[in-house]
């Protein structure tokens, strides 16, 4: 076993990682809810950028209904982050699942 073209793997691995890492923050994955009154945005590491909410959704005063529609549309982002997430590493790995860092 050549332990130098081992490390030479390594090496290209860890660079294919930290490319795929990058990629992942400047993807952005949205989540909206209530017809639209509340948007979310999310890149590929699963960090929240933005939450709007409409207005008249406020307006109601529903506290109940806002965290609902809220949470929903986190849902919906999240869930389209991790899906954008998982594709990108098993391209890369073909297949073989990585422990997240």
């Amino acid at each position: 076993m050549d332990v130098r073209h081992l490390l030479e793997q390594a090496k290209n691995l860890e660079k294919a990682l930290a490319e795929v890492d990058e990629r992942l923050k400047a993807h952005v994955s949205e989540g909206s809810a209530g017809s639209g009154a509340v948007k979310v945005a999310v890149n590929g590491a699963g960090d929240v950028l933005a939450v709007k909410i409409d207005p008249e959704l406020l307006a109601t005063g529903d506290g109940a209904l806002i965290e609902q529609t809220v949470l929903a549309a986190l849902h919906q982002a999240t869930g389209a982050s991790r899906t954008y997430r998982e594709e990108q590493r098993a391209a890369l790995t073909g297949g073989l699942k990585l422990p997240e860092l």
